[in-house]
């Protein structure tokens, strides 16, 4: 029988409805286990070494946005092959940290737990043992899985007839990986004068240390910020998201297609999370009504993503609704999170005084996290580069994360800390793209444009085109410019 394009791609429509719809069912509280074994099996055909071959072939006679279609397509196969021959490792490793404990003195805490007793816990040398025990852990019973994981796709990209894994995703994404490695290195370089001068008054406020004498294990209870809690009480959480949105012209209860779930549950997810089984017909923004700092972002995040799917032009071919350049949504995601750390939406949606602590806390954690994460791509383009030397990887881990960052650095979690597939590259594009969407909608509209419908009326506008798109073109086609990580510099760390 020949082989189908047009049949892939609905198929591809089909899998991916039904593994995000499971994904909500389990992570909302309405079922307690994640069925999502049968789903592969049943779509298996999808993710064999014959799809990605085929798409290949058809990617390199297209022109166009039949190209862009075709390598969006060519990156969600390889996803799935890959996938498909390292998911017994990852069943494995997913079984095991749910079973796993770690022993801290007297004290037995879950393996997954750890990272949430860390980040509560005030004593910095019990922090430092509660991290220390888990890694051990991690290094003991998870690095191996991890590893053979890494071998595996690193093995199937040159059989593939790509030198290395860092060339396969460079390829899908149109992306040169390298390059923007480069890109980070410099950005790290112009913030360091400035670096410890951001960052250490909130250290001092939260962990009570400055950066020359903070541990890794620190960093979790610096960000978890306990002294802004009382700035995002948990009973405005949902009114705040109700009444941005309200301002942007948009009645959250009255989408029909973008579900809001915030009934409580047992079972449910601590964190808010969005779900997309079909873009744009049925989104869903889940949340649990807890409150704080840390919620109230991942809500604003989550309602970023859910919006700018939930707007998406149902014309759209299954590409350009479901897969594409992340860094796009991303972008839509931290611009509605970064609401949370604006002085204008502090006082007229929460009525908060001092707005400056949140602001301020916020702009030096997210310097950290530009700086961490530009650390790790330069990471991950040696770990995944042709001439990896696997032996070396974890010193160069903890060398360059700890460089990075400004902490001596564990190598232990040298494989635990990469996402597949380069997803690293989205989160830093992102981050600078939302600049200019902020400052975009400043000079339109003012600094309070999240009360201003015609707002969002323009970000309709471009949530529309789904992620039709990269990022760059994006960027290009709705406002002109380009990418600037100098600009995210000097405003990370201007004084």
């Amino acid at each position: 029988m020949a082989w189908d394009l047009d049949q892939y791609r609905r198929d591809a429509e089909s899998f991916l409805e039904q593994i995000d719809r499971e994904y909500y069912l389990q992570g909302a509280g309405h079922k307690p286990d994640l069925a999502i074994d049968p789903i592969y099996e049943r779509f298996e055909a999808l993710f064999e070494r014959d799809a990605v071959d085929r798409i290949a072939e058809a990617r390199e006679a297209a022109r166009g946005p039949d190209e862009t279609r075709l390598r969006y397509l060519h990156q969600f196969a390889l996803d799935g092959y890959l996938g498909s021959i390292t998911r017994d490792l990852e069943t494995r490793v997913a079984d095991l940290e749910a079973s796993l404990e770690v022993e801290v003195g007297a004290e037995t805490i879950p393996y997954r737990m750890a990272p949430v007793v860390q980040a509560n816990e005030e004593d910095s040398d019990r922090r430092s043992e509660i991290e220390a025990a888990r890694n051990a852990v991690l290094d003991e019973n998870l690095n191996p899985l991890h590893l053979e994981e890494l071998q595996r796709a690193h093995a199937a990209c040159r059989e593939l007839g790509w030198p290395s894994y860092l060339d396969a995703y460079s390829d899908v994404r149109a992306l040169d990986l390298r390059a923007l490695a480069r890109e980070l290195g410099r950005f790290t370089e112009s913030t360091e004068a400035g670096y410890a001068r951001t960052v250490d008054p909130e250290l001092e406020r939260t962990v009570g240390l400055p950066l020359a004498k903070l541990r890794r294990s620190d960093l979790s209870r610096f960000f978890r910020a306990t002294h802004l809690d009382g700035l995002f009480p948990s009973e405005q959480m949902v009114p705040a998201l109700r009444s941005t949105l309200s301002g942007l012209g948009i009645d959250l209860d009255a989408q029909r297609n973008v579900k809001l779930d915030t009934e409580s549950r047992e079972t449910k997810s601590p964190r808010a999370f969005c779900s997309t089984p079909r873009v744009p017909e049925e989104v869903y923004l889940v949340l649990p009504p807890i409150g704080g700092r840390e919620d109230y972002a991942a809500l604003f995040h989550e309602a970023g993503h859910a919006e700018h799917y939930g707007c998406t032009d149902a014309a759209l071919a299954f590409e350009f609704r479901h897969l594409g350049d992340n860094a796009v949504t991303e972008s839509f995601a931290f611009l509605m999170e970064g609401l949370t750390a604006s002085s204008s939406w502090l006082v007229s949606i929460l009525g908060t005084d001092g707005a400056n602590a949140a602001i301020e806390h916020a702009r030096a954690a997210r310097l950290v996290m530009l700086r961490r994460y530009a650390a790790k791509i330069a990471y991950e383009v040696e770990l995944h580069g042709p001439d990896a030397d696997l032996s070396v990887m974890p010193d160069r881990y903890s060398t360059l994360l700890g460089e990075g960052i400004g902490v001596p650095w564990p190598r232990e979690t040298w494989l635990s800390d990469v996402d597949p597939s380069f997803y690293v590259a989205c989160y830093l594009r992102a981050w600078a793209l939302e600049v200019d969407w902020r400052e975009s909608l400043a000079e339109r509209f003012g600094d309070a444009w999240f009360a201003n419908p015609r707002a969002g009326a323009w970000l309709r506008g471009l949530w529309a085109s789904g992620q039709r798109l990269d990022a760059e073109t994006l960027l290009a086609d709705a406002i002109g410019g380009s990418l600037d990580f100098d600009r995210l510099a000097l405003e990370l760390t201007a004084l």
